[in-house]
Parts: structure tokens; C-alpha cells; sequence
């Protein structure tokens, strides 16, 4: 799928987020990567063969801004 070079990291790669973004659509909180991996602002992903990886947001305290 990817025509860039080097080429993006495979959906099944470590490495999957750094593959490039052909598909921004930040005012409905999603991207598509190159990869064909659907990436959701909650940091949830749809993979390309229709497996979902829920949000994987940091635990413990948030800072906050005074």
C-alpha cells in the first residue's frame, strides 16, 4: 500500500504509528495511515484487518495547569 521511500512500517510492525498520514480528519477525531491503520484521537486504532486496539491512554495522575 505504501509508495513512500523508505517505505512505512507494516500494520503488524512495532513501529506502526510512524507510517505517514494519507487522511487527516481531525474535526471527526480520526486519521488513516498509510498502512492502512485508522487512528483515533483516544488513541484507540482500527487495524487494517478489522481488529480494534482500545485506547491506550497513560495511567496515573494527569498534571495540571494552574
Amino acid at each position: 500500500m505504501c509508495t513512500h521511500q523508505p517505505t512505512c512500517p507494516t500494520a503488524d510492525s512495532p513501529e506502526r504509528h510512524d507510517a505517514m498520514i494519507v487522511s487527516a480528519h481531525p474535526e471527526q477525531g480520526w486519521s488513516l495511515l498509510c498502512n492502512g491503520i485508522v487512528v483515533f484521537d483516544d488513541t484507540g486504532e482500527l487495524l487494517p484487518d478489522g481488529r480494534v486496539v482500545r485506547p491506550h491512554r497513560a495511567v496515573g495522575p494527569l498534571a495540571v495547569a494552574a
